[in-house]
């Protein structure tokens, strides 16, 4: 019963890390991106999402709730997991622990960017260019939030190779290969247009 519980756990877990937080993930990266047009072009991307229907209720369904289930789960299987890297020292193995590493900076990282924009803007303050162009104008916020959007998009990417294992989309060794050199390229993608969105604001 307990095996039967802790494996729908983990696909449940897998799931909502692609489905919906992958994907809002990439609508957020696309949304920041709109800064490298200028104040004007990313306060245009901002009124959009802000001006969406039922917005409290979607960012709770699909975003913190998901997440917050995620995020739990995820430092649960972080700590309790064990890696063969020392004794094997594969590329999937190095995989495997820099997915544990990053999913906990980049809980660290989410939840303070949600305290420096979300809940401030819940307090008074209006979020918009000068607001991140603000945060990013320390080098070392900068260099925090570079590590975190980088450790973010990695662990999205390298989980939605996870995933697809996970639930028998890629069974055939050639099939894992080709997937993760998609998977690869997918957060060499998303790596350049969250940089270039950081780069925007300062």
């Amino acid at each position: 019963m307990a095996g039967n519980r802790e494996f729908i756990s983990r696909r449940v877990h897998s799931l909502l890390g692609v489905i919906p937080i992958g994907l809002f993930l990439i609508v957020h990266l696309v949304v920041n991106h709109a800064a490298t047009g200028g104040a004007e072009s990313f306060q245009r991307a901002i009124n959009f999402m802000e001006d969406l229907p039922f917005l409290i209720v979607l960012e709770w369904v699909l975003i913190y709730l998901p997440l917050l289930f995620h995020a739990v789960y995820g430092l649960y299987i972080a700590f309790t997991s064990k890696s063969n890297v020392g004794r094997m020292g594969y590329f999937r193995n190095w995989m495997y622990i820099l997915q544990r590493i990053t999913g906990v900076i980049a809980l660290i990282f989410i939840a303070w960017h949600v305290w420096e924009t979300r809940i401030a803007k819940a307090f008074g303050a209006e979020l918009n260019f000068q607001m991140m162009a603000d945060i990013l104008s320390s080098p070392f916020m900068f260099g925090f939030y570079l590590v975190g959007v980088l450790s973010v998009i990695f662990h999205f990417s390298n989980g939605l190779w996870s995933f697809m294992v996970s639930w028998g989309i890629t069974i055939s060794p050639r099939s894992q290969v080709i997937s993760t050199y998609v998977t690869l390229i997918i957060f060499v993608l998303l790596s350049i247009i969250g940089i270039q969105a950081l780069l925007a604001f300062v």
